[in-house]
């Protein structure tokens, strides 16, 4: 679920080099310092916002987008607060961004759903979007240079804050739901984009933490959004089952990913109404230490502060290895596994992908997501990627990622289901045309330094610590 650092180094000399490419279009005034979104009023609905309907735009606002908050990204960008809904089905706000290259194809667009993988608002994507905003979530700013490759590509990009206004890590049916409303959010904006239609058709796309939400957005769009015009998903890496996840990275270097995602499902908009009076008995001190500190923190501080920490540790909490086991706790994270219920299948064609080898995510899982849904009727190819690991795997995918989009969008994906095995550990720079090699050509920068597998990735969490400390 984590960006390795050498995105960090690289990418930052990636977008300056996209910049002269769109020196013709320089970006609007900047309207200062972004406030962070607990202190910023756009976030905050207005009265009434309950009685919209999901998706309606409650406030717009244009800004100017940055790479890592320091560079301005010179294209037209965009922020909607749009109505969603709570896993309860009251209803809260979302944000998204929205970009737009300077030659947009005007009847498509694609959500793209970064992983940010926290439970704290200071990640959000939309703020960390902003120039000028410190680099607080280094995976968000990261994909941006994923990002580049679909603008390049003429396709209008729009990023949800899919965690909602809590930030909640991992609770699937909201952040589906928080996708399909981003949707209905940017279709209502549609004037303002030029879009050409009021049906446009979209590709919803996301890894690891952002598959958890492009997974369950696939899932629920035929019950709970199924005027959206879908042509196609996109996930790869993904945490299908949250139970498998945690046994996992549980006790391992990448164990500070679980009190973001205990956080998460426990905040009001999820599951704290169930989850809250048992977390309050069973915690130690120093469980509420973690998820105090989860909730105020990103990513890579989680990772770097809680290296080799088990949830099923009588420190943590009281219930030991008996946790899993709670009714509550079982009915939660049994209701947070993809492909178990029939009426929870997508409609429109999926391309999953997953690392054989991958060390952080089950591929079990994804295999099982994957078989279920054809099993139920659904269209969906399943990649198995033989070499690297999670982190290396989504950008060796790009390409094939790409080229699903496009298939998608031109109705040329097949029908029916399949598997295949790819032995490729690298990528080709011409693969996708000369417009996106300088992408590409930095892409097999980052993954000549990640090495096989994700050694290299646990190896760079203090470097990458320090790059944000120092920015």
């Amino acid at each position: 679920m984590a960006w390795p650092v050498p995105v960090v180094r690289l990418a930052l000399v990636a977008f300056m080099a996209l910049m002269v490419a769109f020196t013709s279009a320089a970006p609007a005034e900047p309207r200062g310092i972004p406030q962070k979104p607990a202190d910023d009023p756009f976030y905050q609905p207005p009265e009434g916002f309950q009685n919209e309907a999901p998706g309606t735009v409650l406030r717009n606002r244009k800004i100017v987008a940055g790479f890592f908050g320091l560079l301005p990204n010179p294209i037209e960008a965009h922020q909607l607060l749009y109505r969603t809904t709570s896993t309860n089905g009251s209803a809260i706000a979302g944000a998204t961004t929205i970009f737009k290259p300077w030659f947009p194809k005007k009847d498509r667009f694609v959500s793209f759903h970064t992983a940010y993988d926290s439970s704290a608002t200071i990640c959000n994507p939309s703020y960390t979007y902003q120039w000028g905003a410190p680099p607080t979530d280094l995976i968000s700013s990261a994909e941006m240079l994923l990002i580049e490759a679909y603008l390049i590509s003429g396709y209008i990009v729009v990023s949800p804050d899919y965690e909602g206004p809590d930030a909640a890590f991992t609770p699937g049916h909201l952040e589906g739901m928080g996708v399909l409303d981003n949707m209905r959010a940017v279709t209502n904006f549609r004037e303002k984009l030029g879009l050409s239609t009021d049906k446009p058709m979209i590709v919803g796309a996301g890894y690891s933490g952002g598959a958890i939400a492009t997974g369950w957005a696939a899932s629920l769009q035929p019950s709970y959004a199924p005027e959206l015009n879908i042509k196609g998903w996109v996930q790869g890496g993904t945490p299908s089952n949250l139970t498998s996840t945690l046994l996992l990275i549980d006790d391992s270097t990448f164990s500070g990913f679980i009190p973001a995602a205990v956080a998460g499902l426990t905040m009001p908009s999820t599951y704290g109404a169930e989850l809250q009076p048992l977390m309050e008995r069973i915690l130690t001190d120093k469980g509420r230490e973690a998820l105090d500190f989860a909730r105020s923190h990103c990513a890579v501080a989680n990772l770097l502060k809680y290296p080799n920490l088990s949830l099923f540790s009588k420190d943590i909490q009281t219930m030991g290895e008996g946790l899993l086991e709670e009714p509550s706790i079982k009915s939660v994270l049994g209701k947070n596994i993809m492909g178990v219920n029939k009426d929870e299948t997508p409609t429109a064609p999926v391309f999953a992908y997953h690392a054989k080898q991958d060390d952080i995510v089950p591929y079990d899982d994804a295999s099982r997501m994957a078989k279920s849904w054809c099993d139920n009727g659904a269209d969906v190819k399943f990649t198995t990627f033989a070499h690297g690991g999670h982190a290396t795997t989504e950008i060796v995918a790009l390409p094939d990622a790409l080229n699903f989009v496009k298939a998608a969008f031109d109705g040329k994906t097949e029908s029916g289901c399949s598997r295949n095995t790819e032995l490729k550990s690298d990528l080709d720079p011409l693969a996708l045309g000369v417009e996106l090699e300088p992408i590409l050509n930095r892409l097999i920068k980052v993954l000549s330094n990640l090495g096989k597998g994700d050694e290299n990735m646990k190896n760079n969490l203090n470097v990458l610590d320090k790059t944000v400390s120092t920015s």
